[in-house]
C-alpha cells in the first residue's frame, strides 16, 4: 500500500513538473502546449515500460505468437508491476484485446486513466 502511494505522488510530481516547465517557457498554455506536455509524458511512460519489458524478458525465450505475448503480460508483467493478477481477460479472435479488456479497473491509477480517456 505504501509503495502505491509513493508511486502516485511521484507520478503527480512528474506531471506537475512537465506542465510547469512548459508554462514557464511559454507563459499562457494553449491546446498545442498541453498536447506537447501529453506527448512528453507518453514518451516517458513508453521508455519506462520498454525498459521494464526488456528487463523482465531478458532471460526468457522469445515468444512464438500473440497468445504467448498476452500470457506473459497477464501472468508475469502484470503481477510484477501491479502486485496482483489480471482481473479478467476476454478474448475475441477477431479483435485484439485492449488494456481496458485486460485490466478490469482494480488498479487505482489505471482506473483514473480509464476515466480520463472515456471523458474525452
Amino acid at each position: 500500500m505504501t509503495d502505491e502511494a509513493l508511486f502516485e505522488f511521484l507520478h503527480m510530481e512528474i506531471v506537475s513538473h512537465v506542465y510547469k516547465e512548459q508554462q514557464a517557457s511559454k507563459g499562457e498554455m494553449d491546446n498545442k502546449d498541453r498536447a506537447a506536455c501529453v506527448s512528453v509524458l507518453e514518451g516517458m511512460g513508453f521508455r519506462v515500460g520498454q525498459g521494464l519489458i526488456e528487463r523482465l524478458t531478458r532471460d526468457s525465450p522469445s515468444f512464438k505468437d500473440e497468445l504467448d505475448i498476452m500470457k506473459f503480460i497477464c501472468k508475469d508483467y502484470w503481477t510484477k508491476v501491479f502486485r496482483r493478477q489480471v482481473d479478467n481477460l476476454r478474448t475475441n479472435h477477431q479483435v485484439k484485446p485492449t488494456c481496458r479488456e485486460i485490466m478490469g479497473g482494480r488498479v487505482p491509477l489505471i482506473r483514473q486513466i480509464i476515466k480520463a480517456k472515456s471523458s474525452r
